[in-house]
Formats: structure tokens, C-alpha cells, sequence
């Protein structure tokens, strides 16, 4: 017994699996760069906060290891910058386009006025209002 099938459309079925298949690679990066991340995080802070617990029930801590667990979370927040880039294209991007050390060299570099402009709330802009946003 058999059933019988639709008729396939190979086109669109290769379209759907391979734009399931580019973002199934951007979601596997971005929790590979979120759990790397968060494994950081707990490897530089939890150390600090068992031992500030046990400094709250026994008092038996050294003050110098917790001096060195507190830095050691500190740490963590150096690490952070130099994560992002690793992981994340559009940060190497950003990166690269506003510091002078991580700058191609064929790349142009921004202008005073165009930084200044684009920090700024002047300059023309579209008219905006609650019901467009809305």
C-alpha cells in the first residue's frame, strides 16, 4: 500500500532549507557566544559569592583571597571586550570602523562632523510621530 504524494517543488524546497539552514548557523552561534559568555561570568563570579557566604557564616576567609576572588570577577568584565569580537562579526565591524588600533588599512576613516552628526539629536531627520510608531 502506498501513499501517493504531492508533487514536490525542488526549487522551493531548497530555498526554505537552506534559509532554515542560515539561520539555524546564526542561532547556533549566538548561544555558542551567549554560553560562552555566561560560563565566563559564573567562572570569575561565583568563586566571590561562595566565599562571601561563607565569610557571612564562619568569618574564616583570608582578607587577601578575597581581595583575589573579587578581582577575579573584575577580570570578567575584561574579558567581555574581547569576547565580543571573537564571537560577533557586526562588533569586529564596529569596532574596527570607530578605533584607530583595529581600523584596516584601506578603510576610510570617519569624520569629526559625520561622528558628531550622528551622535547628535540635530540634523535632518524624518518626521516621526506616536501614530507612525505605533
Amino acid at each position: 500500500l502506498q501513499v501517493p504524494r504531492a508533487p514536490s517543488q525542488p526549487a522551493a524546497s531548497s530555498e526554505s532549507r537552506r534559509f532554515a539552514n542560515k539561520h539555524s548557523k546564526k542561532a547556533l552561534k549566538a548561544s555558542l557566544t551567549l554560553g560562552i559568555l555566561l560560563g565566563m561570568f559564573f567562572v570569575a563570579w561565583l568563586p566571590f559569592f561562595v566565599t562571601n557566604v561563607t565569610q557571612a557564616v564562619c568569618g574564616c576567609v583570608p582578607a587577601g583571597f578575597f581581595d583575589v576572588l573579587t578581582w577575579l570577577g573584575y577580570c570578567n568584565s575584561t574579558m567581555n571586550p574581547i569576547i565580543y569580537p571573537l564571537f560577533m562579526r557586526d562588533f569586529k565591524r564596529a569596532m574596527g570602523k570607530y578605533l584607530p588600533c583595529c581600523r584596516r588599512s584601506g578603510e576610510p576613516r570617519p569624520s569629526a562632523i559625520s561622528l558628531s552628526m550622528r551622535n547628535s539629536n540635530s540634523g535632518p531627520r524624518a518626521a516621526t510621530s506616536l501614530k507612525n510608531v505605533l
